[in-house]
């Protein structure tokens, strides 16, 4: 596999694991500022709040990216297998009713629409 869809497919199974982080965040009590003036230029509840933005915006540039793509095969891939984890690859080509060489070609070229998609994304 090429590494630049190595690189997308990390991507997408990092999507699950920022999504929990994001929910683990929005758990959390809401930072309160004491008012004290602090020496260093971020405080604690400064610096959470400024991940949460970053773990959002990382979330919605994947989410977008996945909603451009039209093809119900693509998306049960990207979504149902590589990032739900739902299905091994044998029971993903019984759901699709494919050969597992067609599998990792449909695959591929999922990774492939994702990347352009993603990369598109503003």
């Amino acid at each position: 596999m090429r590494q630049d869809v190595k690189k997308i497919r990390n991507l997408l199974k990092q999507y699950a694991k920022l999504k929990r982080d994001l929910t683990a965040f929005n758990q959390v009590s809401s930072p309160s500022f004491d008012g004290v003036s602090s020496h260093s230029s971020r405080n604690g509840a400064e610096s959470r709040l400024i991940n949460h933005v970053d773990l959002s915006y990382q979330l919605k540039e994947v989410e977008d990216a996945l909603n451009t793509i039209d093809d119900p095969q693509y998306q049960f891939i990207l979504h149902d297998y590589i990032i739900e984890k739902r299905f091994s690859r044998n029971e993903a080509c019984e759901q699709l009713s494919v050969s597992v060489s067609k599998f990792n070609y449909l695959k591929n070229r999922a990774l492939e629409v994702f990347k352009l998609n993603y990369l598109r994304t503003p």
